[in-house]
């Protein structure tokens, strides 16, 4: 290896990047990733300088179409990105736009007051990442157009034709870049979910969504009612505690504030935070400040109205947000973003401003709507007496050593190995399995867990229920982590928490009423990529003593076309994971070496999604969950095998 020397290090060693070769060389820095999330966020960027037009007031449509070739078109008819010349730069404005970092209309100059995307890069890295652009501009009769190729102008900002004189607007069409990018191709659902939350967020815009490819699709996505139509559609396939959406708006500190929410006879609290129509998943001063809003306000009018008595407790914030589902929004002018992935904001003016409108707001509905009021704080006091009693069944398991509280001893075979790092849990259903994998693993570093049947369904169960049963009670024992409040994350035993159930119905029931409980209580375990899911094969091959194990119907017909089907195979279909010894066991699920694992992944621009989806699936309503089912049998799996 070749030495350096401090005086080997001089001027020639320092590389200037050109024009947007900065951000081909590190894309992960400005879009995340190179991922199919990434590829989705090239849609996002320049869907976001359409509805920043639309939060100035000038877009009221957008069209965003998946063409057959690949590309991506996305058309506002907003103003139009402007077409002189810039007197500094010495070309147009449109190039200036896709060709310069930091350049816009969001630096100052009046261009936007409020405005979401990359900060003013976002046009200019779509057009660094993607291996052609092409950029149209409608304004007073004329058609303008300019072309890119990997961040280069090819040709100057040229009119190719005119257009009626009162057409304004941009339209941008791309190609994302297959040297950059590990798959090119779009998702629909993935960019629809995100469309509709961009209309939800942005009253009366109409976002259109057409995908031209081999299934044709559309969607029209368009809201009058904002927000307060987003925790509607949030609470379909919930029972509302009441009929209102209650809305909170005004404007103070400079800030910009909505507020729409709504209680349902769920448990679970659904809360989504935004500024300027970014999601911010780790919220931040703007959700502070409703949290201390609702908290303060409600237990002053329940107060004055005698709703709670003298002497009793305040309500806790938890017991008021039991079932709620929000929705907050804040227009500022220069949001600052904190946290290691910046999605939690930073601005102390948006906790004064959502509070005080929030809580004026608020304490005028309540006293305008006593009925519903009623509603709200009777819901809280039951569960502040859920609470209590949890915390009481918590506090009892605390007095007793971790290992022997609750039969805990019998029911988890440890592994030997203290080091969480080095050690993992197989959450195994039934004692038949249980017993194959106790004998199957690595003592050393792999525990088990046998469940006895379905554990209980958390998302129709309050706190008290969920501490008083008895499969979950031995889960957050084993896991060391506690739940909600009591979460700490440096106490997890294990890294890997592995769902391991059978192949079939039953089996698929039992992982989503675990990943249900852990969604609700752990989420942070999926968020830091802790919860997997065991692949058992579903076929066994034998051939002249040899085997083979197909972990899919494609894999078991690439097996037999490559052995050949004679009366000398024999397929075994699995079942169960009772049917396995426990050396085919390991070799074909517990072996690390050997094994298939589905690591469980949650996307935080898709939280509302998530989570409608397990309210869907999981809830009390059923209606909602059969239309669920029509709309995706298509792509279940149907089991032919005898």
């Amino acid at each position: 290896m070749e030495n350096l020397h401090a005086n080997d290090y001089d001027a020639s060693q320092i590389q200037i990047l050109e024009g947007l070769e900065a951000v081909r060389r590190r894309p992960g820095m400005y879009i995340g990733s190179t991922s199919l999330r990434g590829l989705h966020h090239l849609v996002y960027e320049i869907v976001d300088n359409a509805v920043d037009e639309a939060l100035a007031g000038f877009c009221t449509t957008i069209n965003v179409k998946l063409n057959e070739d690949g590309s991506c078109t996305v058309t506002d008819n907003g103003r139009g990105i402007p077409v002189g010349m810039h007197e500094k730069a010495g070309i147009s404005a449109v190039e200036v736009v896709f060709t310069i970092l930091h350049a816009g209309g969001k630096f100052g100059g009046g261009g936007y007051k409020v405005s979401g995307g990359l900060h003013g890069v976002g046009a200019s890295v779509v057009n660094a990442l993607s291996d052609w652009l092409e950029v149209e501009i409608f304004h007073q009769g004329k058609v303008y157009r300019q072309r890119y190729e990997r961040g280069k102008t090819i040709y100057k900002l040229t009119v190719v034709g005119e257009c009626e004189p009162e057409k304004t607007g941009t339209r941008v069409t791309f190609h994302p870049d297959s040297e950059i990018f590990e798959d090119t191709y779009f998702d629909f659902n993935t960019l629809a979910t995100r469309l509709q939350e961009m209309a939800f967020l942005t009253a009366g815009l109409r976002i259109e969504m057409v995908d031209d490819r081999e299934e044709k699709k559309d969607a029209v996505y368009h809201y009058e009612g904002g927000i307060r139509e987003f925790v509607t559609y949030l609470n379909h396939s919930r029972e509302a505690l009441y009929d209102d959406v209650i809305y909170c708006s005004g404007e103070k500190n400079n800030v910009q504030v909505e507020v729409a929410l709504q209680h349902n006879d769920a448990y679970n609290e659904s809360i989504y935070s935004f500024v300027n129509n970014i999601n911010t998943p780790e919220g931040g001063m703007h959700l502070t400040g409703f949290r201390n809003a609702l908290t303060k306000t409600f237990n002053r009018y329940a107060r004055e109205n005698k709703l709670i008595k003298e002497k009793e407790k305040d309500l806790e914030g938890e017991d008021i947000r039991e079932g709620l589902t929000a929705i907050i929004s804040v227009k500022i002018e220069e949001p600052q973003f904190e946290g290691q992935t910046k999605q939690k904001l930073g601005n102390s003016e948006a906790r004064s401003a959502v509070d005080g409108v929030v809580s004026e707001k608020l304490m005028y509905y309540l006293e305008q709507n006593p009925a519903v009021a009623k509603k709200i704080c009777d819901k809280a006091i039951v569960a502040q007496r859920a609470r209590e009693a949890a915390r009481n069944a918590r506090e009892t398991a605390r007095r007793k050593s971790a290992l022997d509280s609750f039969g805990f001893a019998g029911k988890l075979s440890d592994c030997s190995d203290k080091d969480p790092a080095k050690c993992e849990i197989f959450i195994v259903e039934g004692d038949s399995a249980g017993g194959s994998a106790k004998n199957a693993r690595d003592r050393h570093t792999q525990a088990i867990l046998p469940l006895r049947g379905k554990i209980l369904n958390v998302e129709k169960a309050r706190l008290d229920r969920i501490y008083g049963n008895e499969e979950i009670k031995t889960m957050i024992t084993a896991f060391g982590t506690g739940i909600h409040d009591d979460f700490d994350i440096t106490k997890l035993r294990y890294d890997k928490i592995i769902l391991m159930t059978d192949a079939d119905v039953d089996g698929a029931h039992i992982s989503t009423l675990l990943l249900t409980f852990i969604y609700r209580f752990m989420p942070e375990l999926i968020k830091t990529g802790h919860v997997y899911l065991a692949q058992p094969p579903l076929f066994k091959i034998e051939k002249n003593k040899r085997v083979w194990y197909a972990y899919s119907d494609e894999e078991l017909e690439n097996i037999m076309q490559e052995i050949g089907r004679d009366s000398s195979n024999k397929v075994q279909r699995y079942k169960g994971l009772g049917e396995m010894d426990e050396d085919q066991l390991w070799e074909t699920t517990m072996d690390p070496e050997r094994r298939v694992l589905k690591k469980v992944l949650y996307d935080e621009e898709e939280a509302a999604a998530i989570d409608l989806t397990f309210n869907v699936l999981m809830g009390d309503n059923v209606e909602p969950r059969r239309e669920f089912i029509e709309k995706n049998a298509r792509y279940a799996t149907v089991d032919t095998q005898a």
